[in-house]
C-alpha cells in the first residue's frame, strides 16, 4: 500500500519549519492575525535566547567582544527591555516590570566612532538574573497579545503596532548579537546545532560584468502599507538610473585575496581619507574575519573553518571601496558599489520578489539554509547571484528620509541619528536577516567602519554618484528660524516672511517687476515668495548659516529641522517648495552672504528692495539707509519692516536712528528714517504695523509687531 503526500501538505509541512516571516497587518480576519503575532513573537523570543547558547560562561557575556560596543549581556536583555519600555510609554503597560532592568538595558547599542573608545565600568545582572527577567516580559506581552483589542489594519496608532515593533527590533538583535559573538573569544564561545553552518564549498568563480538597462526607481512606502516598516522606508523616491554594469556575483573571498596579495591594505592611494585613519588605527592588513595560520581560515560564528573561497567576502565600507579603487585602475574603469537607486533597478531587472510564507527562500536568507554564509554561485537571481541574501550589500549611498518621512512617537531616534552622512546603507539582508529586514523595502544603515555579515558587489559606471539631503537642522537658533520662515502658524498669525512680501508684491501692481533684493533674507521665505512674480530675486544675508538654508531649500527643494517641543526633546519637521507651492521660484532666486552696510557693486537696478527686521540689527544702519538708493531704479520701491528693538550687542547706541532722546525731545525711529530716506525717496503708505510668532518651544511663543513703511525711489 502506498500513499501520496499533496503539494499543499508539503508546503505545510515546510512552513512549519520555517522561522515565521513578517506578520501582514492587513486582512480581514483579526483572529487569525492575532495568532499569527503571536507565533511570531514566541518564535523569534525563543531563536533568540537560543543564539546566547553558543556562550560558555558568565565571562562570555561581561567580557566585550569589541570595545565600541556593549559585552554580549547587554544584548541578551536589551530586546526584552525594549518592550516595556515601548509598552510602558504606549500606556499598555500599567507599570515597570523592573525598573533597574529597563534602565539598564536602556540604551548604548549603537557603534561609535572606531577611535572613541569607551571604558565606562557597568555592574551588570547575572545572565540567570536577565532569564528570569526576560521571562516575566514573555508573559507580559503574550498576554498583551491575547487580550488587547484588534481591528484591521493594524497601523501606526494601533496598539498592536508597538509588538510588532518589539519582535522586529528583537530581530535586528539576533543579526547583530550575532556579528558579537563572532566576534568573541574563540574558547569563549561553542557550537551548537541550532547554530550550524553550512558545510558547502567549491572552487570559486571568475566574476564577471552584466549590464544593467537604465530605468526609473519608485521607493518607499505609504504610511497605510500592509507589512510593518522602519520609519525611514515612508515617504516617496523617485530616480532614474542610468545602463550600468553590474558584477555576476558578489565579491568572494578568492577574488578579495588578489587585493590583499597585491598590498591594498599597504597602499594609501585606494584608500579614503577616513578609510585611511580607520586602517591606520585598527592596523588592518585584511578582512577582520581572516585568520592565519600556515594557511588563512575563516572565522564564523562560533568556530574557525579552512577558507571558503567561494563564500562572499566579509568587510566593512572602507575596505570594500579601497578594492573597488584598486579593481578601477586594473580594469581602467569607474569601478564602485551600486546607489541605492541602482540596486533596486538591479533587484527588479533580476526579478527577484519578496519572500514566500511556505516556501524556503531561493537565497541565503531568514535562517533557511543554515547559519552561515554559502557559495557565491548557489542561488540565481536572474542573471546575478545573490542579488538578497547571503550577506549584506555594502551601497554607496549614505541613508537618508525619503520626502514625506516622519517619525513614530514611540521610536523618535530609530533612524535620525543616522542622517548624518557617515552612515551608509546596506541593501539585501544576509543568511540571519529575517522579518523586516528581509523586505526589499529595508533601509538598514551602518558607519562605514562597522563590521556586519556584510560583503559586495562592484559595478561599473560613468554617472557620479549624488550624495542625498540627509541633513536635520539642529542648531536652536537655526531651527527657529527655519520654522519662522517655513513652519506652521500660530494663534490666527499668518507667516511673516510671507506676508511682507504679499505686502510688496500689492506695492508693486502696474510697476515692472524684473529684480528684487531681499536684504537680511534669514531662512529665505521671503525671496521664493517674491519670485512668483519677479523675473530675479537676490537674497542677501549677513548669516552664512541662513544662507546654507536658502540654498539647501533652492537646490533639494526640501529644509529639515529638529522642532524644540520640551526641554531635549523635539520633533523632526520637513518642509518642502511644492507643499508651499514655490517650487516654480526656486530657478529664480540667488542666495548670497553680504553685509547691507556694504553691498558688492553687482547688487544694483532693483525694482524692489525688501529689508524685513533688518535696520535694527545694522552696526550703522544710517549708512545703509543714506545709499540704498543707488540699489533701486527710478520709481523702485523700498519696503523697510522692524520691531524698533534697539539693542547695543548690534547697534553702537551712537549709531541708533530712533529709540532715543535728543535735547530732551524724544526721536523715534519712524521719524529717523523719515530724516534719512526722504532725500532720495517719498513714503507712499501711512505705517502698518504687522504681526508675527517666533515659536521657542511648544510652551513659549514670542509675539511681535514689526511697522512696515514704503518707499517710493524719487526720479
Amino acid at each position: 500500500m502506498t500513499s501520496t503526500t499533496s503539494t499543499a501538505d508539503m508546503k505545510k509541512s515546510a512552513a512549519a519549519e520555517l522561522f515565521p516571516r513578517t506578520v501582514m497587518l492587513a486582512g480581514q480576519d483579526p483572529e487569525a492575525t492575532r495568532k499569527e503575532i503571536e507565533a511570531c513573537f514566541t518564535a523569534t523570543f525563543d531563536r533568540y535566547e537560543s543564539l546566547f547558547t553558543t556562550l560558555v560562561s558568565e565571562e562570555s557575556y561581561i567580557r566585550k567582544s569589541i570595545p565600541l560596543r556593549h559585552p554580549l549581556i547587554f544584548y541578551l536583555g536589551h530586546p526584552a527591555t525594549f518592550y516595556v519600555n515601548k509598552l510602558v510609554l504606549a500606556k499598555l503597560l500599567p507599570s515597570r516590570i523592573d525598573p533597574r532592568m529597563e534602565s539598564t538595558f536602556a540604551v548604548g547599542v549603537d557603534e561609535m566612532s572606531w577611535d572613541d573608545l569607551n571604558e565606562d565600568h557597568y555592574e551588570w545582572p547575572t545572565v540567570d538574573e536577565v532569564m528570569a527577567y526576560r521571562g516575566k516580559v514573555r508573559a507580559a506581552v503574550l498576554q498583551l497579545i491575547r487580550e488587547l483589542p484588534l481591528t484591521l489594519p493594524i497601523g501606526w496608532d494601533s496598539p498592536f503596532w508597538p509588538i510588532v515593533m518589539g519582535i522586529e527590533h528583537e530581530r535586528i538583535h539576533l543579526e547583530t548579537s550575532s556579528v558579537l559573538i563572532r566576534q568573541q573569544l574563540l574558547h569563549l564561545v561553542t557550537p551548537q546545532k541550532e547554530w550550524e553552518p553550512l558545510r558547502i564549498s567549491g572552487e570559486p568563480p571568475e566574476n564577471s560584468l552584466i549590464t544593467v538597462p537604465g530605468g526609473e526607481v519608485t521607493l518607499g512606502k505609504d504610511f497605510d502599507d500592509a507589512f510593518y516598516g522602519w520609519d525611514n522606508e515612508y515617504g516617496h523616491h523617485k530616480g532614474e538610473v542610468d545602463e550600468f554594469k553590474a558584477s555576476q556575483f558578489l565579491v568572494s573571498n578568492s577574488e578579495f585575496l588578489e587585493f590583499v596579495e597585491a598590498g591594498g591594505y599597504l597602499s594609501d592611494e585606494f584608500w579614503s581619507e577616513e578609510g585611511l585613519g580607520w586602517r591606520n588605527f585598527a592596523e588592518a592588513k585584511h578582512p577582520t574575519f581572516w585568520v592565519w595560520k600556515n594557511e588563512w581560515h575563516l572565522r564564523l560564528m562560533t568556530e574557525e573553518v579552512e577558507m571558503p573561497w567561494d563564500w562572499p567576502v566579509e568587510v566593512n565600507f572602507h575596505e570594500a571601496k579601497a578594492f573597488c579603487n584598486w579593481k578601477s585602475a586594473q580594469l581602467g574603469q569607474p569601478v564602485r558599489m551600486p546607489t541605492e537607486d541602482e540596486w533596486h533597478r538591479l533587484a527588479e531587472e533580476a526579478g527577484v520578489s519578496e519572500l514566500e510564507n511556505d516556501t524556503p527562500a531561493n537565497a541565503n536568507l531568514h535562517l533557511d539554509h543554515g547559519a552561515s554564509s554559502c557559495p557565491v554561485t548557489r542561488f540565481q537571481h536572474g542573471q546575478w547571484f545573490d542579488v538578497v541574501g547571503n550577506v549584506w550589500q555594502w551601497i554607496e549611498t549614505p541613508t537618508y528620509p525619503f520626502p514625506g518621512f516622519d517619525v513614530h512617537p514611540l521610536y523618535d531616534d530609530f533612524t535620525t541619528p543616522t542622517f548624518d552622512n557617515q552612515h551608509n546603507l546596506i541593501k539585501g539582508g544576509s543568511w540571519i536577516s529575517c522579518g523586516n529586514e528581509t523586505r526589499l523595502s529595508a533601509r538598514y544603515a551602518f558607519r562605514r567602519h562597522f563590521f556586519q555579515h556584510a560583503g559586495f558587489r562592484y559595478v561599473v559606471s560613468d554617472a557620479e554618484v549624488k550624495m542625498p539631503s540627509a541633513y536635520y537642522e539642529s542648531d536652536a537658533r537655526m531651527a527657529e528660524y527655519a520654522e519662522f520662515h517655513y513652519g506652521d502658524e500660530w494663534f490666527g498669525v499668518a507667516n511673516f516672511p510671507q506676508a511682507l512680501a504679499n505686502k510688496a508684491l500689492a506695492s508693486m501692481a502696474g510697476r515692472q517687476k524684473a529684480r528684487a533684493l531681499d536684504l537680511g533674507c534669514a531662512s529665505g521665505r521671503s525671496s521664493f515668495e517674491l519670485a512668483r512674480e519677479f523675473e530675479h530675486v537676490d537674497g542677501v544675508d549677513f548669516s552664512a548659516n541662513f544662507i546654507r538654508q536658502g540654498v539647501e531649500m533652492a537646490e533639494q527643494k526640501v529644509l529639515r529641522y529638529t522642532r524644540v517641543e520640551e526641554g531635549e526633546l523635539v520633533s523632526y519637521q520637513e518642509r518642502t517648495l511644492a507643499s508651499l507651492e514655490l517650487e516654480d521660484s526656486a530657478e529664480r532666486v540667488n542666495f548670497h552672504q553680504g553685509d547691507a552696510c556694504n553691498l558688492k557693486p553687482q547688487f544694483n537696478h532693483y525694482d524692489l528692495v525688501l529689508a524685513a527686521n533688518l535696520i535694527d540689527r545694522l552696526y550703522k544702519p544710517s549708512q545703509f539707509l543714506q545709499s540704498i538708493h543707488e540699489r533701486i531704479n527710478a520709481g523702485g520701491i523700498l519696503m523697510i519692516a522692524s520691531p524698533y528693538t534697539w539693542l547695543e550687542e548690534y547697534t553702537p547706541k551712537e549709531e541708533w536712528i530712533g529709540g532715543f532722546k535728543r535735547d530732551g525731545e524724544n526721536v523715534t525711529t519712524l521719524e529717523g528714517l523719515k530724516e534719512l530716506l526722504e532725500p532720495h525717496f517719498r513714503m507712499i503708505s501711512e505705517p502698518e504695523k504687522v504681526p508675527f510668532v517666533i515659536r521657542e518651544t511648544m510652551h513659549k511663543y514670542q509675539h511681535s509687531l514689526s511697522e512696515v513703511t514704503l518707499w517710493e525711489r524719487r526720479s
